[in-house]
């Protein structure tokens, strides 16, 4: 989270109890518990909320910003401004559409999923090895020595534990491009993934990875060349395994 400095900027000499206020516990401690709740839905509750109450100023447009940034879709901000309006009033849900529309107008980041390489299509092929969507792009051809894929999960999405197995060599290799994910060793924390993290997987080793629970992530994967490579499917990562933060 990004420390907000606007109260102190506005208003530190004036009231500067309520500057502080508002920085340092309002967008410092309650904004930064997104263990209890994350930063996609607390934009959404700040937002139905600000409109609701019929503000439609520059707080508004700020916080539709933001909700961009915490991964609020333009498909997603249409769908939740429409159901706003009969709660909220019609005459708000315009204001706010219009507001929201200058926001992800000015938002240049495609709504499609993958990064450079493109999401590719539905991986039914392992779908039971997967909790949830993932989608598979292959960068080499079959016959290649070395299989490269692109793989797109939707958010919450993952693999079961899995284990490369290798008689010599082998391994596997992780390469993050789009997205945030997660990768964990069995007995070890779970790692936080973001484009550019290179994840290099032993054989032998048990793991798993994936999406986190709000955004959709992509890696490159390859196994590393080797004798009898064999991967063995284990049981899916339970909610109480899945990461929370």
């Amino acid at each position: 989270m990004v420390k907000q400095t606007a109260g102190h900027d506005s208003l530190g000499d004036f009231a500067p109890k309520f500057a502080s206020l508002n920085d340092d516990v309002l967008f410092g401690e309650v904004w930064s518990r997104e263990n209890e709740l994350s930063l996609k839905l607390r934009s959404i509750v700040t937002i139905s909320a600000l409109i609701g109450k019929g503000i439609v100023d520059n707080s508004l447009k700020y916080h539709l910003e933001t909700a961009r940034k915490n991964g609020v879709k333009k498909r997603e901000m249409a769908e939740l401004l429409t159901h706003i309006a009969f709660y909220a009033g019609w005459p708000n849900a315009w204001s706010a559409f219009n507001m929201a529309k200058e926001v992800y107008d000015n938002d240049n980041i495609s709504e499609t999923h993958g990064g450079f390489f493109g999401q590719g299509k539905l991986n039914t092929g392992f779908s039971q090895y997967f909790t949830g969507n993932s989608f598979l792009n292959p960068l080499a051809k079959q016959t290649d020595a070395l299989q490269i894929f692109n793989v797109t999960f939707e958010p919450k999405a993952r693999n079961n534990w899995h284990i490369h197995h290798a008689k010599s060599g082998g391994g596997q290799v992780l390469i993050c491009v789009d997205g945030e994910g997660w990768y964990q060793a069995k007995g070890e924390n779970p790692v936080s993934l973001v484009p550019g993290m290179i994840v290099e997987i032993p054989a032998g080793v048990a793991h798993w990875h994936g999406a986190k629970s709000d955004n959709w992530f992509s890696h490159i994967a390859f196994e590393l060349p080797g004798e009898d490579l064999q991967t063995e499917w284990l049981n899916p990562v339970s909610e109480e395994e899945y990461p929370t933060k």
